[in-house]
């Protein structure tokens, strides 16, 4: 039986998730493959982060997920979270993905999004399908979600650090073809 791979990167914030799956995407949409699911941003304003845009990757879509102007009980440091944004980009990406794309991409399964039943329900619905799935993960959470995530064995946890992030992309790629390491 081929195995399909389901790929989780995690690493401490800023060592280089996101940078690695977008350089996973960019291989696999060169080989044809159609890629789904979402993506986060970072905001920029005059220099300086100021939040987190979520995208739906087939369509560009995006909402404000994080945002310094945000007020919410929900946090990421300085940033207010719109959980609101996460469901109607991120979530309805997520679904749509699971019907039309050849890879599911979600960056990331983090602290806050896991505060979104609906978040929680699809990515459990993304995990069971036979598809192949590249997904980030926040490092430290001890949310059930990510512990279920880390816990399954069909899924490849891969750390992501400054010194691999670089090789990383193209070993997550032979793992994505079946290859043996």
């Amino acid at each position: 039986m081929e195995t399909i791979a389901k790929i989780g990167i995690t690493g401490l914030p800023g060592a280089g998730k996101t940078y690695a799956v977008r350089k996973v995407v960019e291989m696999l949409e060169a080989e044809d493959l159609v890629v789904g699911g979402m993506m986060t941003e970072p905001i920029v304003e005059d220099g300086k982060k100021m939040g987190f845009a979520i995208v739906d990757w087939m369509n560009k879509q995006e909402g404000v997920f994080a945002h310094a102007d945000i007020t919410s009980k929900y946090m990421i440091g300085k940033f207010g979270i719109d959980l609101k944004a996460l469901e109607d980009v991120g979530v309805k990406a997520l679904m749509k993905a699971s019907e039309e794309a050849d890879v599911i991409v979600i960056d990331e399964v983090g602290r806050v999004e896991v505060e979104s039943p609906a978040f929680i329900d699809t990515v459990k619905y993304c995990l069971d399908l036979e598809k192949p799935l590249l997904l980030t993960l926040h490092k430290k959470s001890r949310n059930p979600l990510l512990q279920d995530i880390r816990r399954r064995d069909d899924i490849r946890i891969l750390e992501v650090t400054p010194i691999n992030r670089n090789l990383l992309p193209y070993k997550i790629m032979k793992l994505m073809k079946g290859e043996l390491l």
